[in-house]
């Protein structure tokens, strides 16, 4: 439990280390953004699939794809159903945040953040959810690729917020509750399993799922802004990685 604890404080303060990086480089280059998040995408996509839906077929038996491939659609219909009622991402983050002036401008930044609070719900499940499979490198595997990924979303939340007029002070203290949020999923992913560990293969997809969808749906369209080649490089570099990392770790 002490591990489950530190692992989900290291997550959601992954984003606050962002946003100091937010603070100190307040105008950083879309170009040098989606390297790191692609590079992050590739590093989640491995943990995803290494971590998360190939041992929910090990832990499912007899019926372990049926209950993996159950449990991904069902996680990404979940985040699909999230998008719904919040903006994505790869809407929210573009310049046309600093081309308004006013109050439409805040309401468009607070949007943003609360879209990405909303989206480290799920991820911080995720990395809960992993401890359940008793595989502690894997479990903080998982963990890391996400905290990795956390790091460029605290970063590009602080930029736009300081523009809409917000202050230093309440700046970080919003970007702050957005890593809570990741902590408090990693939580409830960890107690969800181990009340029910009968539902460990279908919570392990279902995180995978909702892995996968934020990868596909968010990550890699805002990736591609700026030039896709560096982007894709980038991706495949941080996958590589964490193959490698689970190889050598099993």
């Amino acid at each position: 439990m002490e591990m489950v604890l530190l692992t989900a404080l290291g997550v959601g303060g992954a984003t606050v280390f962002g946003a100091l990086i937010g603070f100190a480089f307040k105008k950083i280059s879309h170009r040098f953004s989606d390297i790191v998040l692609s590079f992050a995408a590739g590093v989640m996509l491995a943990a995803a699939v290494l971590g998360l839906i190939v041992p929910s077929i090990e832990y499912g038996g007899k019926f372990g794809i049926i209950t993996t491939v159950a449990g991904i659609f069902v996680g990404a219909f979940a985040l699909n159903m999230i998008d719904k009622l919040v903006p994505h991402l790869h809407r929210m983050v573009g310049t046309d945040i600093e081309d308004h002036e006013g109050n439409g401008k805040l309401s468009k930044v607070l949007l943003f953040v609360a879209a990405i609070a909303i989206h480290n719900l799920p991820e911080g499940i995720a990395a809960g959810v992993s401890f359940g499979s008793d595989n502690l490198s894997q479990a903080l595997m998982i963990a890391g690729g996400i905290a990795l990924q956390n790091i460029p979303e605290g970063m590009v939340i602080i930029g736009p917020m300081l523009a809409a007029g917000v202050s230093p002070k309440r700046t970080f203290l919003i970007a702050m509750l957005t890593g809570v949020v990741e902590v408090v999923g990693t939580l409830i992913g960890y107690f969800a399993v181990s009340v029910a560990s009968a539902i460990l293969p279908f919570a392990l997809a279902f995180a995978g799922g909702t892995m996968l969808y934020v990868i596909s749906d968010e990550m890699i369209p805002e990736t591609h802004h700026s030039g896709a080649r560096g982007a894709t490089y980038a991706l495949l570099v941080g996958f590589c990685i964490m193959l490698t990392m689970t190889y050598f770790l099993d």
